[in-house]
């Protein structure tokens, strides 16, 4: 982990235990622990934001989403691939 910070967390026993028993049991290595958690906590940031967008357009129809993401993929592809040309 490249440009890495060192975090100071606090877990309940029960979890500790249950984590690093099953690091044990999948080989732990060096680091495990580490990427564990950042993989945990980008799992539960992306589960948030897709809970706020959702949230923020529950209000729209599905066929309005569908056609504004058709139209935001199409952008970014025209910008894409005029400056790979």
């Amino acid at each position: 982990m490249a440009d890495s910070v060192r975090w100071t967390l606090s877990v309940s026993k029960e979890t500790d235990v249950t984590l690093r028993t099953f690091l044990a049991r999948s080989g732990l290595k060096k680091g495990d622990l580490s990427k564990f958690v950042e993989d945990a906590v980008q799992w539960r940031l992306m589960k948030l934001n897709i809970a706020e967008a959702r949230a923020h357009n529950a209000h729209l129809r599905p066929e309005e989403i569908e056609a504004a993401v058709d139209q935001a993929l199409s952008e970014v592809r025209a910008e894409r691939f005029s400056r790979s040309a």
